[in-house]
This record gives C-alpha cells, sequence and structure tokens, in this order.
C-alpha cells in the first residue's frame, strides 16, 4: 500500500490543476494567466454572429452526445470519477456560488445519468 501513496498523491495534484482552471476559462494557460494578451484585447474580439452562435450550439450538441456515447462504456470508476469532480467544482466552503459553475456541475452528473440509460440497453 506505501507504493500506491505517490501515485495518488500525483494524481490529486493532477486532478487538482486540472479543476482550478475551470474558474479562469476563456483562454488561460497553465500557469492561470492567459499569455500574448493585454487586458484590452478581450474588447477587440467581435460579438459572435448569429449563425456562429447556431454553430456553436451545433457542435456542442455534437460533443454532448459523443460524450454520452464515451460514458456508455466507460467503468464505474470513470463513472464515479465524473461525479466527484462535479462535487469539486460545486461551491466550496468559503467561495462564492457561481451559476454558471453551480449549471456545469450539474450537467455534468446529468451526462453520466444519459449514459446510465444507456448502459442498461441489449447490443443491437
Amino acid at each position: 500500500m506505501p507504493d500506491r501513496l505517490p501515485n495518488a498523491v500525483s494524481t490529486e495534484k493532477m486532478r487538482h490543476r486540472a479543476l482550478s482552471r475551470w474558474d479562469n476559462e476563456g483562454g488561460a494557460t497553465l500557469g492561470g494567466h492567459e499569455e500574448g494578451m493585454s487586458s484590452g484585447a478581450q474588447s477587440e474580439v467581435p460579438p459572435l454572429t448569429n449563425v456562429e452562435l447556431v454553430q456553436l450550439r451545433v457542435r456542442v450538441i455534437a460533443l454532448e452526445n459523443l460524450v454520452i456515447s464515451l460514458l456508455v462504456h466507460s467503468p464505474d470508476r470513470q463513472l464515479d470519477l465524473v461525479r466527484e469532480m462535479a462535487s469539486y467544482i460545486s461551491p466550496r466552503p468559503g467561495f462564492t456560488p457561481h451559476h454558471l459553475t453551480l449549471r456545469a456541475a450539474a450537467e455534468m452528473i446529468h451526462l453520466v445519468e444519459r449514459a446510465a440509460h444507456f448502459r442498461d440497453l441489449p447490443p443491437s
């Protein structure tokens, strides 16, 4: 058992680093800051057109369905990990709840639940 502890610690550190970046999405790098962008660069990006928003929505729907299909054949430990990550990104003591973070965590659980419906189906 002692030889498994360093691996568990490094896995936990990697998970923590990956999840901590979620708080500053939008170009943040591993270091937690945006490289090569001044603070005014965000205002230079033109707003998305309706066509671009529709295309983005289509891509998100496709990605959701791909994730569900991957979760269908995932081992139980992987599904537990998704649930654990969702609970990790939920508001922690001392942090202000952010509605997008809450919705993201709920959506992760929802994807696992949607995949569960297909796990019980016999192969066609």
